[in-house]
């Protein structure tokens, strides 16, 4: 799926707006903090998703290795700040370890807190606990910079 077509299943029928934002040293120090993920980019670019006069989420793209390959995902923020979907557009690791859709749906409507972690509400893939862990870290970034950047 290319972004466009990830953006359009995700908001159908929405106008989608792409905000390219620079991020402070603050706010980096911040998302790095509430994450526990290292948070290097100073460029953070969203889409943000209207309904009318309605806000109907945010979309963020992350690219990150999982094991020595990378891989690609959509994470679709709701206004109210939690996952509603996790979409990998990409993935160059074994088919293996590519996890089951019944898997990422236990990411939707978590919250930035310790339930989002394998530790926690997510339970780890057996045989592929690599892309578990990236899948995890790359949401955790992601809402951490969205609580970051705030809803402007």
């Amino acid at each position: 799926m290319t972004q466009q077509q990830a953006l359009a299943s995700a908001f159908p029928g929405a106008k989608i707006t792409r905000q390219a934002v620079f991020l402070t040293p603050a706010q980096i120090a911040a998302a790095k903090k509430d994450s526990g993920v290292d948070v290097r980019d100073g460029l953070v670019v969203r889409y943000a998703a209207m309904n009318g006069n309605a806000l109907a989420g945010y979309a963020y793209f992350d690219t990150h290795p999982v094991r020595a390959l990378q891989e690609t995902v959509m994470v679709v923020v709701t206004p109210d700040a939690k996952v509603d979907r996790v979409e990998i557009l990409s993935f160059d690791e074994p088919p293996d370890y590519f996890p089951k859709p019944r898997w990422l749906q236990q990411f939707r409507g978590r919250a930035l807190d310790d339930q989002l972690s394998l530790k926690g509400a997510i339970h780890p893939i057996s045989g592929a606990s690599l892309t578990g862990r990236a899948l995890v870290n790359a949401s955790r970034k992601i809402l951490a910079i969205h609580r970051a950047i705030g809803t402007k």
